[in-house]
């Protein structure tokens, strides 16, 4: 089974860090955003500077929404979305191009390595479930003096 989901659920630590990495992803569109009205708006001919800030925030606002659904089979479907969407945002700023390719790195690297982190975490509560018999809630087993 590959790692790189495109739909599906992923384990506890793996949406915590795609979450995370959407988190910052929005704050890095919100800004190219601005960079994007201000470039079209010292353009004498160019009308469009309040379509690229409405646009921008938006894919900002999906960052947010995105990251927020990251628990949902569809969440990461919705991530993939957002991070073709940055890179397709290029075409206006081209430096998003860079800070595209960033964060396409972070997210792949966070479903690689979340979805081991998560295999990890899963083997060592088999492992402590199966040793706890003799244990009290506090994780020490029982003595008994004699």
């Amino acid at each position: 089974m590959s790692p790189t989901i495109f739909y599906g659920q992923t384990g506890k630590f793996t949406f915590r860090m795609l979450a995370t990495v959407l988190g910052g992803q929005s704050i890095c569109i919100l800004l190219g955003a601005l960079v994007a009205r201000a470039i079209a708006a010292t353009d004498q001919g160019s009308g469009s500077s309040t379509a690229y800030l409405v646009v921008g925030v938006g894919l900002g606002a999906l960052c947010i929404v995105a990251a927020g659904l990251m628990r949902r089979p569809w969440g990461v479907t919705l991530g993939w979305v957002v991070q073709a969407l940055t890179l397709l945002s290029a075409l206006v700023v081209p430096m998003m191009f860079v800070v595209g390719l960033f964060f396409l790195a972070l997210w792949v690297t966070c479903l690689v390595k979340g979805a081991k982190v998560d295999a990890e975490m899963a083997r060592r509560e088999a492992a402590a479930g199966g040793s706890e018999a003799g244990a009290d809630d506090d994780g020490t087993a029982d003595r008994v003096d004699g």
